[in-house]
């Protein structure tokens, strides 16, 4: 068995697309009922589950009206809960993505002889995610086993306590810090570097060798440096998973939508009565309030997929322009590398040119000892000290 990598990113999903509410160009429908689920709960359910009990205490504490909390989600991101990610003003997610993956599609791909191995041990690591992270409640968490490589998405909300204000809150720099991985901007890095030995030795058990990260041919990143120079490339992978699996919903839903037809039939079949005042006409109320909902129906439609539109457009254009900062990223690495390369190219340079100046000063060292044994053996040492003083006296008197 060959040695495997292991990708763990932090993802920007889809709760539609994790939990196949919709089918995507990547997805293998026939496989999707093996796709594992290990916990589906509600994202607004999950909150109030949470945070209900700590925002009345809070409220109780409260003497103005205007100081209060009502939906604590609302609250934060105001607006209600959806099946994607919301970032509020202050750059703070209502829901974390934990992406997990073990090979690639060569090595571990859905029909490879070890996909059923590597599928195990995420299953393995999947089940003691809760326990080993208390502080990161896990919500939804689906192994995929209807794409090309099994792969976990863990989707959860990061708890921390307070003694001021409300006392428990969404904050992951506190979920961390109370886990033991510190309050400085390296805890989140630290935190997935245990997760990551986490695996590797899950994978270990199960007769799965897991090589360290490359940077370039014969170099190889520690797992910090993998992390940190990785990461961007991974979160921008999962960006474009996201957008895809989004716009091809809104195309889904749009097609659908424009497939409904308003029923003529049941239009054309109304009968219409001149009216006795003028050009008007008289229909039966079960005919009037027909047509009036027809009529709705048709408004609504409209304005359906008018906004159906608008959003495949932006998700089309914010997906083009992720697509161009993954390139941007996929350079600044490259150049990274190629830096890295040069800088180890000039230290063996500089290395080379020191060692040659010190081989050449031995080499004078051990010529001028010889020279002094030679005038010594000669008889000349008494010569040879007058000569070195008069020559330094006459090279102080020029």
């Amino acid at each position: 068995m060959s040695e495997k990598s292991i990708s763990m990113c932090e993802g920007k999903g889809s709760l539609s697309h994790n939990n196949r509410e919709f089918t995507a160009k990547n997805i293998d429908s026939s496989r999707t009922p093996n796709n594992i689920v290990f916990v589906q709960q509600e994202l607004g359910e999950a909150y109030h589950q949470l945070f209900d009990e700590a925002v009345e205490k809070y409220n109780a504490r409260q003497k103005r009206k205007d100081r209060k909390i009502g939906d604590y989600f609302e609250h934060l991101f105001n607006r209600p809960p959806s099946k994607s990610f919301i970032v509020n003003a202050n750059k703070q997610k209502c829901f974390y993505e934990h992406l997990v993956y073990i090979g690639t599609k060569k090595d571990s791909g859905i029909g490879t002889p070890d996909a059923e191995i590597t599928k195990e041990c995420l299953r393995e690591y999947m089940e003691g995610f809760q326990e080993r992270n208390p502080n990161f409640y896990v919500f939804n968490a689906v192994m995929h086993l209807d794409e090309s490589t099994p792969h976990l998405h863990i989707d959860y909300i990061p708890i921390g306590h307070f003694k001021n204000g409300l006392e428990v809150r969404n904050a992951k720099n506190k979920a961390l810090e109370e886990m033991n991985f510190g309050k400085d901007a390296k805890a989140n890095n630290r935190w997935r570097l245990a997760e990551w030995d986490i695996l590797k030795n899950i994978c270990n058990a199960h007769g799965i060798e897991i090589s360290e990260p490359k940077k370039s041919r014969g170099y190889s990143y520690t797992v910090e440096e993998y992390g940190e120079h990785q990461d961007k490339i991974n979160a921008l992978n999962a960006e474009i998973e996201r957008l895809t699996a989004e716009r091809d919903e809104t195309v889904a839903e749009f097609e659908k939508l424009s497939k409904k037809k308003v029923n003529i039939t049941e239009i054309e079949s109304i009968e219409a009565k001149e009216s006795m005042f003028g050009k008007k006409v008289t229909l039966t109320k079960e005919d009037y309030d027909k047509l009036s909902d027809t009529a709705k129906k048709y408004v609504a439609m409209e304005k359906n997929i008018k906004k159906l539109k608008k959003e495949r457009d932006a998700a089309v254009q914010e997906l083009g322009a992720m697509k161009q900062q993954f390139e941007a990223v996929s350079s600044e690495l490259s150049a990274y590398k190629k830096k890295e390369e040069d800088k180890r190219f000039f230290s063996r340079e500089k290395q080379n040119a020191e060692a040659k100046r010190i081989k050449r000063e031995d080499q004078l060292s051990r010529d001028l000892q010889k020279a002094r044994a030679f005038i010594s053996a000669c008889g000349l040492t008494e010569d040879f000290a007058k000569y070195r003083y008069n020559r330094s006296r006459s090279t102080e008197l020029e």
